[in-house]
């Protein structure tokens, strides 16, 4: 069975980017059990606690996020460089779970996958 990784890259509000890509993730773990979530660039922000998206009239996504469980999705990561890059702390308060890895180490799970969506 193929691996299947979903790299969100952009941030939570202002494109449904990541919206797309946790409903394209879900819909996959329904299928699957080799999928991985990865957030790097401005995608780290999806897992910012305490969105306020109604101020700007959008939808608020992040609670999605707490059902990945229910579908076994468990392998996620983030940047620590685009943590560092906009000012948020390794061990800050986040939406889920997720394992923070330096550039390499995220490449090098990242190449573990045979196929890569990115949102």
């Amino acid at each position: 069975m193929n691996r299947v990784a979903f790299v969100f890259t952009r941030a939570p509000h202002g494109s449904s980017a990541g919206r797309e890509g946790l409903d394209a993730a879900l819909a996959t773990g329904a299928l699957s059990e080799s999928i991985g979530l990865f957030f790097i660039g401005d995608g780290v922000l999806q897992l910012t606690p305490d969105q306020q998206p109604a101020t700007i009239l959008t939808r608020h996504h992040a609670a999605t996020f707490g059902v990945l469980a229910l579908y076994d999705i468990e392998n996620c990561y983030v940047s620590r460089e685009a943590l560092r890059e906009r000012g948020l702390a390794e061990e800050g308060a986040r939406v889920m779970d997720v394992a923070v890895l330096d550039a390499p180490a995220l490449r090098q799970q990242l190449a573990t996958y045979d196929r890569i969506m990115t949102f």
